[in-house]
């Protein structure tokens, strides 16, 4: 077998110039030659220092994928670079998604001054960092994440990015944690496209009489935006809500597309 033939053609890499991590799919007929495949990325691309192996889809409540480490170093833990900040992760022990950066941003770019904006599932804050650099007369940025890892990585990267006064890091499950933000929010952020739809009665309350959400879900690449609308349509009968934007924001399996909704609520 062709080694150059079964590398994968793309795949992540989080980290900076000086030290990053590879995450890969190795397929079934390989995997006697992931070691060498490891190796060669690793020659490759020089700033890679650990290649890790995907062995689960993202499983239980904090939607951990599974990652084994099948060349390099076994400290995974990195400074990934985007957009003029930083932020410290372990892709073994939380989930972070490079290749949602122009995606942060353009939340980023729709937030007002003064807003409070809330963050669900927030994980190490990409998103609440990206919103406080990009707009920093933003009123408040809450960050809730039950991932005990991920609030670790998150306060961390508040203090490394010099966000501390506007970045709230809240540790607990985003239903019970969000109560005492009910009615204060102009924005709220839902990025766990598996369970958000779970939580749509939850954002709603976090909104000022007037605000915006933007929900993150599933679709069938043929046609995308059906289920989030139809999930819409059904859980926020009760109000006015117009959709603002839909975007395609990435593949997540051959026949499945992770999908982006703006919506705009009046209670």
């Amino acid at each position: 077998m062709d080694i150059w033939k079964i590398i994968p053609h793309s795949f992540d890499v989080i980290g900076s110039r000086e030290k990053a991590v590879a995450i890969v799919e190795i397929r079934d007929d390989a995997k006697s030659m992931e070691k060498k495949i490891a190796e060669l990325i690793m020659k490759r691309q020089k700033n890679v220092k650990s290649v890790l192996k995907k062995v689960s889809e993202r499983k239980g409540e904090e939607r951990i994928r599974e990652l084994e480490l099948i060349g390099g170093d076994e400290n995974t833990e990195v400074l990934h670079k985007e957009y003029g900040y930083s932020l410290k992760v372990d892709p073994r022990l939380v989930y972070f998604s490079p290749r949602e950066a122009a995606e942060r941003q353009r939340i980023a770019d729709k937030v007002k001054p003064n807003e409070i904006v809330l963050v669900m599932f927030s994980g190490i804050c990409p998103f609440s960092i990206a919103i406080a650099k990009k707009q920093p007369r933003v009123g408040k940025v809450i960050s809730i994440e039950i991932n005990k890892h991920a609030h670790k990585f998150a306060e961390q990267n508040i203090k490394i990015n010099k966000v501390s006064s506007k970045v709230i890091v809240v540790l607990g499950d985003v239903r019970k944690k969000s109560e005492q933000w009910f009615g204060k929010c102009d924005r709220v952020l839902m990025p766990l496209p598996l369970d958000a739809e779970n939580f749509l009665d939850v954002a709603v309350k976090c909104l000022k009489e007037r605000g915006a959400i933007h929900f993150y879900s599933f679709g069938d690449r043929r046609d995308p935006f059906a289920h989030a609308i139809e999930v819409l349509t059904k859980k926020l009968k009760k109000f006015k809500f117009k959709i603002i934007d839909k975007r395609i924001i990435a593949q997540y399996s051959p026949g499945k597309v992770k999908v982006c909704l703006d919506v705009e609520v009046k209670k």
